[in-house]
C-alpha cells in the first residue's frame, strides 16, 4: 500500500541503545498525538480483548548525526511538516511540563537535538530526510 503521506524519525546516531529506543517512542506518540487521523483501528485478540490502535502506516527511523538532524529541522519548518522534538536537556527531566520548559530553552534555531520526527507528503518528508540513512 502506498501512503500520501510519510514518517520518518532521525535520531543521534551515537546516542546509547536506551537512550534511542526512548527518543524513539516519544517521538513516535507524539506523531500519533498529532495526527489522529493517522491511527488504524483497535486490536482485537482471539478471546475479544480490546488493545490499543496503532499508527497505520510505517514509520522509517533514520540514523542521523547533528548536521542531519539540523537540516531536517530546518527542513521540516520551512515545509510546514508535522514536528516532535527531543532535545538533549531531555534526558535530565522526569515529567512532561519539565521536557517542555527544556525544549523551551533551547535557541529556536539551534535547538540541541537528539531525535526528531517528521511527518508530512512524502516527496516533502524525502527532501526533509535526504541524505540520512535508516537505522540498520
Amino acid at each position: 500500500m502506498v501512503f500520501d503521506t510519510k514518517v520518518a524519525i532521525l535520531v543521534l546516531e551515537d546516542l546509547a541503545v536506551w537512550q534511542k529506543l526512548n527518543v524513539t517512542a516519544f517521538l513516535a506518540t507524539g506523531i500519533a498525538a498529532a495526527a489522529p487521523e493517522a491511527l488504524g483501528e483497535p486490536y482485537e485478540d482471539a478471546a475479544g480483548r480490546r488493545h490499543a490502535r496503532l499508527l497505520g502506516q510505517p514509520m522509517l527511523v533514520f540514523a542521523a548525526g547533528p548536521e542531519d538532524l539540523r537540516r531536517a529541522y530546518a527542513a521540516g519548518i520551512a515545509r510546514d511538516l508535522t514536528r516532535a522534538v527531543y532535545v538533549r536537556a531531555m534526558f535530565a527531566t522526569g515529567h512532561d511540563a519539565a521536557n517542555r520548559a527544556a525544549f523551551r530553552a533551547e535557541p529556536a534555531d539551534a535547538p540541541d537535538l537528539v531525535g526528531l520526527a517528521l511527518r508530512g507528503p512524502r516527496k516533502e518528508v524525502d527532501r526533509a530526510t535526504k541524505g540520512a540513512s535508516l537505522h540498520p
